[in-house]
């Protein structure tokens, strides 16, 4: 993903200054040269949150009752509410540009300045990548948790979640995710900024594969054949060739078509089942002994149907 830089970022910098505060002017300036010079993180950090606290400050201030003076007031707090946008970019280009531990600090800080900022929701797949980086993975759920709940629909957040509820084994946690995040992206959300469209095909569709495997397995351990059924055969096209995903997929696809066919007398279903249990037998791992032991049972049990 690129780096780009806002519109609000250009009108900022090149554009006519609106009369404000003259500390809140000078805040601004000092943010915009650290930023555009690529000071240390700590000073951009620093600077920006003075610079916030001083457009608070103007944003916050009460309107007066003339007509002339409102209309300057109005224009004062519209440039406050600009520059405060720039403070969030200011950490947010900081923390994609910087390594893992600066991308987590500068992250951890916009989260504090404005936890519903729009650069958040840009960022929180380069921050859950940094905490486990920075050996601070284990905190990455809990915050995905916290930031999910301004920003429901971020794909990045659901998939983490959801791939950590799996491997805690937490199968209804699971189910709740992959579930949520096949929901967002059969909406196609619209491409961000900063992504080629080739890039964002590529990220949409390993999500929703991935949501679909999760919760494909999810419905297996739950003796939900039919959902199971439906899930993983949605799966399956993107996880060829990926033996740690396929194996276990294709196992679980024999069993829930053995007992769909079984009991609806479905010759046919069973014979797929069949054919899904030996192609995992042929892939090393956990699932091949069992899945070629199903396969002999399952053509068993074919044999004897009409």
């Amino acid at each position: 993903m690129k780096l780009f830089a806002p519109s609000l970022a250009f009108v900022l910098l090149g554009g006519p200054m609106l009369a404000a505060p003259d500390d809140l002017e000078t805040a601004y300036e000092s943010l915009k040269q650290a930023s555009e010079s690529k000071k240390e993180a700590a000073e951009i950090k620093k600077l920006a949150a003075e610079t916030v606290a001083k457009a608070r400050e103007v944003g916050s201030s009460a309107a007066p009752e003339g007509d002339a003076e409102k209309k300057n007031w109005e224009s004062h707090v519209a440039r406050a509410k600009d520059i405060e946008a720039f403070a969030e970019y200011a950490l947010y280009a900081s923390a994609i540009g910087g390594p893992a531990a600066t991308t987590v600090e500068m992250m951890g800080a916009l989260e504090q300045q404005n936890p519903k900022s729009k650069y958040l929701d840009l960022g929180y797949a380069s921050y859950m990548a940094a905490l486990s980086q920075s050996g601070n993975g284990a905190k990455a759920p809990a915050i995905a948790e916290k930031a999910l709940a301004n920003f429901p629909n971020n794909q990045d957040l659901l998939i983490l979640l959801a791939d950590s509820s799996m491997r805690a084994k937490q199968t209804d946690r699971t189910l709740n995710y992959s579930k949520r995040l096949v929901a967002v992206l059969e909406k196609h959300p619209p491409k961000p900024e900063g992504y080629s469209a080739t890039d964002w095909n590529k990220k949409e569709t390993q999500a929703l594969t991935a949501a679909h495997y999760m919760a494909g397995i999810c419905y297996a351990e739950k003796n939900q054949h039919y959902q199971a059924n439906v899930e993983l055969r949605a799966a399956l096209p993107g996880i060829q060739g990926n033996d740690a995903m396929s194996g276990p997929a294709l196992f679980y696809l024999g069993i829930a078509n053995y007992n769909l066919g079984k009991s609806t007398l479905n010759k046919a279903q069973v014979m797929e089942a069949v054919k899904f249990s030996q192609q995992s037998a042929g892939i090393k791992g956990p699932f091949a002994q069992q899945a070629y032991h199903n396969s002999m049972v399952m053509k068993t049990e074919a044999d004897r149907m009409r």
